[in-house]
């Protein structure tokens, strides 16, 4: 009785395997060094300035309402702060802030409560009445600008200039911890709003 020869194993399954390790790494580098592909992950990127190191709400920061009593934004604490700034009369560059600052806390779905607005004025001008009649529920507040931008902008090679066309957030501890130079891009105000909000376990 004759025995048939053995038949030679087949190498298709050792590849098979071989390939399904190698793969992860493949993929990896590919995505490293070949970024025209698109599989790298999308770089997070802000629109605003994040403030370093964060500045507290300043004791001295001298605050009236519109009565003119004195206001103390630490009662505000919190909440997040969005801060617009601009002379009574208002023009375009304030009711541009105070635009992108409303749509924005209004475009925060069930957040919105976490947020207040706030415009400091900075003289003793007449309040325009756009403020009241499209931007209810903003807290206007005069202040002083010398004030305000040893907080907002200190600095800054044009301190007025600043203060005229800023945007800011305060965070609920009450730091000052973002600003975006113009409001030029509503949609990266909101999205940077929405990515504090969202990652944030306070306020």
């Amino acid at each position: 009785m004759t025995t048939a020869p053995a038949r030679p194993r087949s190498l298709t399954p050792v590849i098979a395997i071989l390939l399904i390790a190698l793969a992860p790494v493949v993929f990896a580098l590919l995505a490293y060094y070949v970024p025209a592909l698109g599989l790298r992950p999308a770089v997070q990127t802000n629109y605003g300035q994040l403030i370093e190191p964060q500045r507290p709400i300043p004791d001295a920061l001298t605050l009236r309402d519109e009565q003119g009593q004195p206001y103390d934004l630490n009662q505000l604490k919190g909440q997040w702060l969005l801060i617009s700034t601009g002379p009574g009369a208002c023009p375009e560059s304030c009711v541009r802030g105070l635009f992108v600052l409303r749509n924005s806390h209004a475009s925060q779905g069930k957040n919105v409560e976490r947020l207040e607005r706030i415009l400091f004025v900075t003289d003793d001008a007449p309040i325009a009445p756009v403020v009241g009649e499209a931007y209810i529920g903003t807290h206007v507040l005069r202040a002083d600008p010398a004030e305000l931008a040893a907080w907002l902008a200190p600095g800054a090679a044009d301190p007025a200039a600043a203060l005229t066309t800023g945007l800011w957030i305060v965070d609920p501890l009450g730091h000052l911890m973002m600003q975006f130079p113009d409001g030029q891009d509503p949609e990266g105000v909101r999205d940077d709003i929405r990515a504090l909000l969202k990652n944030s376990r306070i306020g």
